[in-house]
């Protein structure tokens, strides 16, 4: 259950940040933002965490504020791969990557108090 909230959060984050961010274009409908934001997950969930690591003094450094051009790159490796996300260059990337951890974030923070499972 908390997976597919968390699906459905990174799906509407990634809503916001097109809506949101000039340089970002997903091409289609509801299921295209799921397919993207599965891929997003999925990258972000086995090479993220390897880029994470391989940067965590610079992560220490930020304050974590690093994370966000980590999962800007992850964005950026998403579009390259898939045909249906069109990323314009680094600073959208860097932009909607805030907004879609922001929106996570928020979402599910009041998932967590709300469904305690």
């Amino acid at each position: 259950m908390k997976l597919l909230i968390r699906w459905g959060a990174l799906s509407a984050a990634f809503w916001v940040a097109t809506a949101l961010i000039p340089g970002i274009d997903v091409k289609g409908g509801f299921t295209t933002y799921l397919w993207v934001a599965l891929l997003f997950g999925l990258l972000n969930a086995t090479l993220g965490s390897l880029l994470k690591l391989l940067t965590l003094p610079a992560v220490i450094l930020t304050l974590g504020l690093f994370l966000v051009v980590v999962n800007a790159a992850i964005l950026m490796l998403v579009a390259r791969w898939s045909d249906k996300l069109d990323v314009n260059n680094f600073w959208s990337a860097f932009f909607a990557a805030f907004i879609i951890s922001i929106i996570t974030r928020l979402i599910s923070g009041v998932t967590k108090k709300a469904l305690p499972l």
